[in-house]
């Protein structure tokens, strides 16, 4: 598989990975470093690829969704 190739991914983390590049672009971030972003964010919370076992039980980490939630609250409340 080539390097950056997104094949080994599920659809669910796909489809995340599009929605965080969106937030990121419409807060002014260019595309490509928006979409390298919300790889990276997506690779943190779920932990990479597909895993074997990664069905029901698999707790994934919300903290960096977290984090951006509250940097956007507070950039938005100081408008």
């Amino acid at each position: 598989m080539a390097k950056g190739s997104k094949g080994t991914y599920t659809g669910k983390q796909k489809r995340l990975a599009e929605h965080i590049a969106e937030g990121y672009e419409k807060r002014g971030t260019g595309k490509k470093t928006a979409k390298a972003r919300a790889w990276a964010t997506v690779n943190k919370s779920t932990k990479g690829g597909k895993n074997s076992g990664s069905g029901r039980g698999k707790t994934t980490s919300k903290a960096s969704s977290r984090k951006g939630g509250r940097k956007g609250a507070k950039s938005s409340k100081s408008r």
